[in-house]
């Protein structure tokens, strides 16, 4: 008897990389963004060059790391991927700058965590090709222009309000902003990436998780291998009850929310009588960081009109109130 979701082995361990799309028909969604990108592509192919720099925005999830991969593949060149947050000094960006091979596309996450100092040492290297550095101190100090291989810069980020504006100008290739998924998309990618899996995923269970998958690729793919682990370890087959004995233990609802979703609008409700609130205050009582609640729970609740912001802070909606007279009963 084969094993109940059917799973091979051969599978790569690495199963993010393995269910990410290898080319651009296999990437589905934000349609126009690709097909800018593909222009910007192939007109600088045309000319023997490497395109502009370019810029995704957006929530997390969604498709920037993986649109990076497909530029570097589509142009034949290498990727060199790094984060804001690990180039600390200007040695650390000197280092990468300096040692890319040419042509090399350059992915930087998260870029809005890199300082405003780095982000000026950035400039000339995006705009004419040569970093400038500062050697020694006081009256003795003096500057080295280096020059630099060509590369194309992609940034991504999921705050672009935090990007400075002379930043953000030299993005001369576009700054996309990437949006959350529909439902037909969402259905696409998990049928596409339970074939990989090989899984037999019935298409009832394809849709069930495509509605709690909270419009995020990366979400969809995560709840399609926990479920598909739950089968095997079980040793039944993919299926509705299947899939709804799993989201219990996971305690994920019908719209896709978790324990700590549930939590802060429970948290908005009681604590600040459904509000207004402001972010400190609900953090605090959730024993988080503002910037946790900020950009990790309030995103999906705002996009499910459970959540307003006012200029006085959060406050829970009547949808938000309906629900979670009904999902209390649940959970």
């Amino acid at each position: 008897m084969s094993s109940p979701a059917n799973a091979n082995h051969s599978v790569p361990t690495s199963l993010d990389s393995a269910l990410r799309p290898a080319s651009w028909d296999e990437y589905v969604g934000q349609k126009q963004t690709k097909a800018n990108i593909r222009i910007a592509i192939d007109a600088a192919k045309k000319r023997g060059s490497m395109p502009e720099h370019i810029l995704f925005y957006g929530p997390p999830g969604v498709g920037k790391t993986t649109l990076a991969h497909l530029v570097a593949h589509t142009l034949g060149s290498p990727l060199k991927s790094t984060s804001g947050v690990a180039i600390e000094r200007a040695g650390d960006l000197a280092a990468i700058l300096t040692n890319l091979e040419p042509n090399t596309v350059l992915f930087i996450d998260e870029i809005h965590r890199l300082s405003r100092k780095i982000e000026e040492l950035l400039y000339p290297a995006l705009e004419s090709g040569h970093l400038d550095l500062v050697l020694g101190k006081g009256p003795s100090a003096r500057t080295v222009e280096l020059a630099l291989p060509p590369f194309m810069l992609v940034g991504a980020t999921t705050r672009v309000a935090e990007l400075s504006g002379p930043l953000r100008s030299r993005f001369g290739g576009g700054i996309y902003q990437l949006d959350f998924y529909s439902y037909g998309d969402l259905c696409d990618i998990i049928r596409r990436s339970a074939k990989l899996l090989n899984l037999n995923a019935p298409e009832e269970v394809i849709e069930l998780i495509a509605e709690r998958s909270r419009a995020t690729p990366r979400v969809a793919n995560a709840l399609l291998k926990r479920i598909r682990d739950f089968s095997e370890v079980h040793e039944r087959e993919l299926s509705i009850a299947l899939c709804d004995e799993a989201y219990k233990l996971f305690g994920i609802d019908s719209r896709g929310l978790t324990k700590d979703d549930r939590r802060y609008l429970e948290t908005l409700l009681k604590s600040f009588r459904g509000g207004p609130a402001g972010v400190r205050a609900i953090a605090s009582s959730l024993h988080e960081d503002p910037d946790t609640v900020e950009h990790v729970y309030e995103p999906y609740l705002l996009r499910l009109g459970f959540l307003e912001r006012s200029p006085r802070g959060r406050i829970i909606t009547p949808s938000g109130r309906t629900y979670l007279d009904v999902e209390q009963s649940l959970f």
